[in-house]
């Protein structure tokens, strides 16, 4: 199934930036220690959700979460990404036992190739901040509501806390050519703003964890279906 919407940002995911983008999340302290404490809201997240069985990693990257998902010893997982590059990177990269417990599957977000409740849950880390236009999330969030029978785990920008005005003040101070000529492919969104999108497309929260909260930008949200 082919999705109509096709993002810029995308098109970059070649083998070679797969590769660096697997490398980048190994480099220095900062990232290392930043990777753990998103593992350490996931795995909150994953447990509020019930501990799902079957969960559909999208977008999975180079299977940053893979071996997190895998610690539930009987949990299915479906690895999807857009990008054929950063599926083999994956597979290449994640330690062989935690591989051979996912099963790759090449789709996109806005035309998941999966019948419609064909996973407990949706685990979908570091897309929406990349999500500028309200029409593209409302299009993700009615696949997600479609293919997933219970449960989405994803993350994203919310405002309301120190690091959001610190971008805002820094954005407001570049030139009005710069603005119109820099290409943007993250965005941090209105807390309102995104919940209402959440309601609309038939989930209720049921649960908001922030990575730090008042400081960072990183919220994850558990949906669950209405």
């Amino acid at each position: 199934m082919r999705s109509p919407i096709e993002l810029e940002f995308s098109e970059k995911y070649d083998q070679q930036h797969a590769r660096e983008y697997f490398q980048k999340h190994q480099d220095g302290l900062a990232r290392r220690l930043s990777h753990q404490r998103d593992e350490q809201m996931a795995r909150r997240a994953l447990a509020l959700a019930g501990e799902p069985g079957l969960v559909l990693d999208l977008p999975s990257g180079t299977g940053r979460f893979w071996p997190l998902l895998a610690e539930k010893a009987n949990r299915v997982i479906i690895g999807a990404d857009n990008s054929a590059a950063m599926l083999e990177t994956a597979c290449a990269s994640q330690p062989p036992e935690v591989v051979a417990r996912v099963r790759p599957l090449q789709t996109c977000a806005f035309a998941i190739d999966l019948p419609d409740n064909a996973v407990d849950n949706i685990f979908c880390m570091r897309l929406f901040h990349h999500i500028g236009e309200a029409a593209h999330r409302r299009a993700i969030l009615s696949e997600f509501q479609r293919v997933s029978r219970d449960s989405v785990i994803l993350s994203l920008w919310v405002d309301g806390n120190f690091k959001a005005w610190r971008r805002k003040k820094l954005e407001q101070g570049r030139g009005a050519r710069n603005e119109r000529d820099a290409y943007q492919n993250r965005f941090v969104l209105p807390v309102e703003t995104v919940e209402e999108e959440f309601v609309s497309a038939g989930f209720k929260i049921q649960e908001r964890l922030d990575f730090l909260p008042f400081y960072a930008m990183w919220r994850v949200y558990l949906l669950r279906k209405r």
